[in-house]
């Protein structure tokens, strides 16, 4: 199976990214990218957008990409991820670009800028930086 659909095919069984709205936008070796419109349910008291669909599309984004520099029977786990709050989410949708650092067979550090979409302008809004684990593909 080709890599893009191997990622596609893996993302599509992720439920909080159907719930979400969330599309792949990108994939290439080391690099993801992963969109989302800011609805309703994932605002925060002031209307703008939750920090946790930051992070959910953040960690998403940065596993995918970890998951393109493995192997075919392979999946990823996110060990740790730390998520830096750089700007309010104003705007119709966010975006993730998750990339690959340093990949490992025990490890791979990856990290994910978040941006807001507004007026066709990007606003850099968080910055993830983390840890995901290889493990073996389940059945």
């Amino acid at each position: 199976m080709d890599l893009e659909q191997r990622i596609r095919d893996s993302f599509d069984r992720q439920s909080l990214m159907a719930t979400l709205e969330a599309r792949l936008t990108a994939i290439a070796p080391g690099a993801v990218e992963i969109t989302a419109p800011i609805l309703p349910g994932v605002r925060q008291q002031q209307g703008h957008a939750h920090a946790a669909l930051s992070f959910a599309l953040g960690d998403t984004a940065a596993g995918y990409a970890a998951l393109t520099v493995l192997p075919e029977d392979m999946e990823v786990v996110t060990s740790e991820i730390k998520i830096h709050l750089l700007a309010p989410g104003r705007g119709e949708q966010v975006l993730a670009r998750g990339r690959v650092v340093r990949p490992g067979r025990r490890l791979v550090i990856v990290t994910a800028d978040v941006f807001a979409l507004r007026e066709g302008q990007e606003h850099h809004i968080a910055l993830l930086t983390g840890t995901m684990v290889p493990v073996p593909a389940s059945g």
